[in-house]
């Protein structure tokens, strides 16, 4: 084994300060998930494993490394919104993502708006300029590769609305960096704000 590789095997610990797995896979889109339960109360949190899986039908998918409010409203309901994270949007994306009890109304706590959506039940983040309704697909436990399960779970979510702004409309498309999503990278604090300096441009070969 080189000496300039740092080698390690998952199962038996990393040996580093701080886990490089989330900073290597990274930086990642947000999941900013608007949920409620059968009840009508509201949640919103941010998820950092979070991704499209799919095209036509659009297909996102968030997962929850354990069993949070947000999987435990979306079963009852199947439903759910994601909102787009925004840098003007950064402080209170962060104070929606404190550990509160189920009752506590996380638009409340970080000084958002809720919007109604047109499709489902679950409203969206007011504030954030382009938004997703989705109804659930798919709740899969992950498990290992020798089929213990492990206690996360993949939500799956068909797109059925979208909400954007005007504004990031730019001849009829869209401009993800005037829209500036912020992105969680690895570390206990790190995020990437993403800008027009980070575009770059290739096609597909013919």
């Amino acid at each position: 084994m080189p000496d300039d590789i740092h080698f390690y095997e998952p199962a038996n610990g990393h040996g580093l300060p701080h886990d490089p797995f989330n900073a290597i896979v990274g930086p990642r889109p947000i999941g900013w998930i608007s949920s409620q339960d059968a009840e009508g109360r509201l949640n919103l949190a941010p998820y950092s494993f979070f991704n499209a899986f799919n095209y036509i039908p659009p297909i996102i998918g968030f997962s929850s490394v354990g069993r949070k409010d947000s999987l435990n409203n979306i079963e009852q309901t199947g439903e759910f919104a994601w909102n787009l994270a925004t840098r003007p949007l950064a402080e209170q994306m962060n104070q929606s993502c404190a550990m509160v009890a189920p009752e506590v109304n996380e638009f409340e706590l970080a000084g958002l708006t809720t919007a109604p959506s047109r499709v489902i039940q679950v409203p969206r983040v007011a504030e954030s300029p382009v938004s997703f309704e989705c109804k659930v697909t798919q709740i899969i436990q992950l498990q290992r590769a020798d089929k213990g399960l492990v206690p996360s779970w993949l939500i799956l979510g068909e797109v059925v609305a979208v909400h954007i702004a005007k504004w990031l409309l730019k001849d009829g498309v869209y401009d993800t960096a005037a829209a500036e999503p912020i992105l969680r990278g690895g570390g206990p604090a790190d995020y990437f704000q993403l800008g027009p300096e980070a575009l770059f441009k290739m096609h597909r070969p013919k």
